[in-house]
């Protein structure tokens, strides 16, 4: 994949905020503007389109999209050559994102991006996880279908419309990624989300190295070696702050004492989960309690 690709990391999804079509003549040129404060993405309908991002260029042809950052200069660095139309989606994101050049770098980058994500929003006791967006790519069927409903819905009211446009709008961001796997490494994605389903379901019970063989029949070397590619961590790394995770929402959302919540989330051993938690949070478990809960 030769696209840079963009790495949000959710929740909050990425959210619309508007769309629209334009159509060029042959000669016009795409509007030049500078941080727009929002992400771009055309979609070229038909012809050609010379646009610019700071100092990378590209001929959108039709069938192909561009996501166009944020916090850059867009313009066109030469004229449409022939009629050209274009569909535009504006959207924007709470959380933290990054552009890559690869998926490796995507991957090698991720828990750093991650911690950064949990610092910008309220989610010390949420899951979260990344969308890979491909900034240059062909747009495939199902996601083009998905798009033409955006301008279906303006017969619609306002209120509804709005609903309707934020749902379709996921949905299709949520094509964008399944298409970039598919062109990436799909086996290593597909066996490191069967590994992270299990973990989620079973993180309570005694989870190692051997039973994830036997439910998902692989040498835990080869388990490992696709969770630390996607996820950036071991499955018993993943375990582990899996289980800190859940521990942080019955810390807020109980009154339970700290060994009840040790033991519920998995520890055998009080002095083991506070252990791994002073070290992950930088504080003990009774102290982030008292950060966001009331005596």
């Amino acid at each position: 994949m030769s696209s840079p690709i963009l790495h949000f990391i959710t929740p909050p999804i990425p959210y619309f905020i508007d769309c629209g079509r334009a159509h060029y003549d042959a000669g016009d040129y795409h509007i030049s503007r500078n941080c727009i404060g929002v992400f771009d993405l055309i979609i070229v309908k038909k012809g050609i389109l010379p646009i610019a991002e700071n100092d990378l260029q590209w001929e959108l042809k039709e069938g192909q999209f561009l996501i166009l950052r944020p916090d850059a200069h867009h313009y066109g660095f030469a004229p449409c050559p022939i009629e050209t139309e274009i569909i535009w989606i504006h959207f924007q994101t709470f959380g933290s994102w990054k552009e890559c050049q690869d998926m490796n770098e995507c991957l090698d980058n991720q828990s750093e991006l991650i911690e950064n994500h949990k610092q910008k929003a309220y989610l010390n006791h949420c899951d979260v996880c990344s969308i890979f967006i491909p900034k240059h790519m062909e747009i495939s069927q199902k996601a083009m279908e998905v798009l033409e409903f955006f301008f279906q819905l303006e017969q619609e009211p306002q209120s509804m419309r709005n609903w309707k446009r934020q749902a379709s709008f996921q949905q299709f961001l949520q094509f964008l990624d399944r298409d970039l796997a598919e062109a990436s490494d799909a086996t290593a994605i597909q066996l490191a989300e069967k590994i992270e389903l299990f973990i989620r379901q079973n993180y309570t019970r005694e989870v190692t190295n051997s039973l994830l063989q036997k439910e998902l029949n692989y040498h835990p070397n080869y388990l490992a070696k696709n969770m630390l590619k996607i996820y950036g961590v071991t499955p018993m790394g993943y375990l582990l702050s899996y289980r800190l995770e859940q521990s942080k929402r019955l810390l807020i959302q109980t009154s339970w004492s700290i060994a009840r919540i040790a033991e519920e989330v998995g520890f055998h051993h009080i002095t083991y989960y506070s252990s791994c938690f002073s070290k992950k949070e930088g504080i003990s478990p009774s102290n982030f309690r008292r950060k966001f809960t009331c005596k």
